[in-house]
């Protein structure tokens, strides 16, 4: 089946290509925040709503105006594209995934997506509008030889590294089907517990390097704004995020890739992350450890190779609930790591315990649907928002 994928590589662009993107990482952030404004005050003092359609129409006059006459330096694609993603961000503030949408800054992210019209490949080489220079991509994989990208997003993180994000539609074929079924329970202590007894420690990457981020941190604070010695204490700062983001995701799409590869059917319990964080002795351990990111990745990994990803209840008891004889404790607090059931007297670990629970809940979902218990998510291949998505 065909499904649109994302490769992700680093490239090294040369300084015209420097000066390039930087004109255009600044009209696409104006371009943005100008149509954010528009939508804002049309609703709040007209009562009136606009959309891309509408945005659109009027960027050509926009362009036209004397102060503005620089927007027709850089492409046109990526000026349009920031209006579409403006208008994904207020779809998914309406439908309650995101935030009501903030103005972009320059010191943030900096991305610009160009669509197929905008950019030219050729035996392997990319070349972007307004440029003589294919990109000096580094090809830390092979992209397959039979896709045609579709759309390409050029983005320069705060560490100053540029990324090329190549997305077109590949064959992903679904791994052999087995009989294997997995609970996993996650948490802090130790990332995750499987029902079959592995433990996967945390590797808390974030609490490696706390410390030399904040003496990066107080250094930055010190400087004098706008001098070059406070940029450059910026940028130690933001590579020391980068350090952290880059070796959690690489834990997290390895774990993820092996456990949807040995198993066909994995349960997990539905987290509200959002709301755990709000937890104040346990938040900064809560955000370092990407319980969000793990599941999402288990989700449409589960989808491109044929696997079933179950989401279990979070208001289900599965640390309290004796495996055995489904006795139910009236309370256990966070510090016991184990119990002995009195009903039937099984000494449990907690963790393993609930993780065996998960997977016999899960499997309950899989088999009978989603009205086993309220809140129960059964996700089969095909069926996230991701593919959904895809598939329009």
């Amino acid at each position: 089946m065909k499904q649109k994928r994302a490769y992700k590589y680093r490239f090294y662009p040369s300084d015209e290509q420097k000066q390039i993107f930087a004109r255009t990482f600044g009209c696409v952030r104006f371009v943005y925040n100008w149509a954010l404004r528009k939508k804002t005050d049309a609703f709040y003092n007209d009562n009136q709503r606009l959309y891309y359609k509408d945005l659109s129409a009027l960027l050509p006059d926009l362009k036209k105006q004397k102060e503005y006459s620089w927007l027709s330096a850089v492409a046109s694609v990526p000026l349009q594209q920031s209006l579409r993603n403006l208008d994904r961000a207020f779809i998914n503030f309406f439908e309650g995934r995101a935030e009501y949408p903030t103005f972009k800054k320059k010191s943030n992210r900096q991305s610009a997506t160009y669509a197929g019209t905008a950019f030219t490949w050729r035996n392997g080489a990319l070349t972007l509008a307004k440029m003589s220079e294919p990109l000096d991509i580094r090809w830390s994989r092979p992209l397959p030889d039979d896709i045609t990208p579709s759309s390409v997003t050029i983005t320069k993180d705060c560490a100053d590294r540029y990324f090329i994000s190549i997305l077109a539609e590949d064959e992903i074929e679904h791994l052999p089907s087995n009989e294997n079924a997995l609970g996993a329970d996650l948490g802090l202590k130790s990332f995750v517990v499987l029902s079959t007894g592995e433990i996967v420690g945390n590797p808390k990457f974030f609490h490696k390097d706390e410390k030399k981020l904040a003496k990066a941190q107080r250094r930055h604070a010190r400087k004098k704004k706008g001098s070059k010695n406070r940029d450059e204490a910026r940028l130690k700062v933001a590579r020391l995020h980068a350090r952290i983001a880059d070796r959690r995701r690489d834990f997290l799409h390895k774990l993820s890739t092996r456990l949807i590869r040995e198993n066909q059917t994995i349960c997990v319990e539905s987290l509200v992350v959002k709301n755990m964080v709000k937890n104040e002795k346990l938040s900064k351990a809560i955000s370092d450890v990407g319980w969000s990111e793990f599941v999402s990745q288990l989700e449409y990994k589960a989808d491109w190779y044929g696997r079933t990803l179950v989401k279990i209840d979070r208001w289900y008891p599965s640390s309290k609930r004796c495996f055995k004889c489904g006795h139910l404790l009236d309370a256990l607090t966070l510090d016991v790591r184990e119990w002995t059931c009195p009903e039937c007297g099984v000494h449990h670990d907690r963790d393993i315990n609930a993780a065996n629970n998960i997977l016999a809940v899960g499997l309950t979902v899989h088999a009978c649907g989603e009205s086993i218990r309220p809140g129960a998510v059964k996700t089969k291949p095909g069926s996230s928002r991701r593919s959904r998505k895809a598939s329009k």
